[in-house]
């Protein structure tokens, strides 16, 4: 899919209510949860693109089929957030462990130890 488009804030909230079959209602306060970030238009009208209306899926089988309140639902996001964070950081750090290799500034490394303030992170490559 193209992600532009499918970044694109254009579905009103009625027409994501119908999609989702859900009440407005419900999405509102989602947002008033902070479990959903709708677009705006200058206007204040809000606009969902379609990875909102996959998010809001999200939510819905979390609340739904998993019986999660909302304040778990939170909870869920935000440790999802902080776990692509940490992968994210992980493939970094996997780079910089190849960059040594490549450049032979320690000969057959296997592992990288990065110091973090309290901890260590060790990667090691396969």
């Amino acid at each position: 899919m193209d992600n532009k488009a499918y970044n694109e804030p254009v579905y009103l909230i009625s027409a994501v209510a119908e999609i989702l079959s859900i009440h407005p209602q419900t999405l509102r306060q989602y947002e008033r949860e902070g479990l959903i970030k709708p677009s705006r238009t200058n206007g204040k009208i809000r606009l969902y693109s379609q990875k909102d209306i996959d998010h809001i899926k999200y939510v819905l089988t979390l609340t739904r089929e998993l019986g999660i309140n909302l304040a778990g639902v939170d909870l869920i996001l935000q440790l999802n957030q902080k776990i692509e964070s940490l992968e994210v950081e992980v493939e970094s750090y996997k780079t910089k462990l190849k960059d040594v290799n490549k450049f032979g500034l320690v000969p057959n490394s296997k592992a990288l130890v990065i110091k973090k303030s309290s901890y260590d992170i060790v990667i090691f490559e396969e």
